[in-house]
């Protein structure tokens, strides 16, 4: 299993969701809206490159959009690879936390008060 840093982890979730949809702005947005952060297009453009360097995902150019100016858009879709990837890491997590006492910050917080 290769292990993936939490924002390729994110964007590659993101790839997965948003499927056809999946160019940077798009991504940018949903792994925004996840985490309640915003992202900077250089945090998702450089993990975007290490997973398609790493072969989990692929990209390609679409045609521009139909407005005056229109730029061609880079579609990023998942490997394979990637698709077992993305569900090594849903299963990691997922035996991580099996057994382990639920739990919340603000609950921890109040009892060392």
């Amino acid at each position: 299993m290769k292990f993936l840093s939490r924002p390729e982890e994110l964007l590659l979730h993101a790839v997965w969701e948003l499927q056809e949809d999946a160019y940077c702005v798009s991504i940018r947005k949903h792994v925004s809206k996840l985490t309640g952060k915003t992202w900077s297009f250089g945090a998702i453009y450089v993990p975007l490159h290490r997973l398609e360097k790493k072969g989990l995902v692929k990209s390609y150019l679409v045609d521009p959009i139909p407005v005056r100016g229109g730029k061609s858009r880079r579609i990023y879709k998942m490997t394979p690879p990637g698709l077992k990837a993305l569900d090594e890491v849903r299963k990691l997590h997922d035996s991580m936390w099996t057994g382990v006492p639920e739990f919340s910050s603000e609950k921890k917080a109040s009892n060392e008060s």
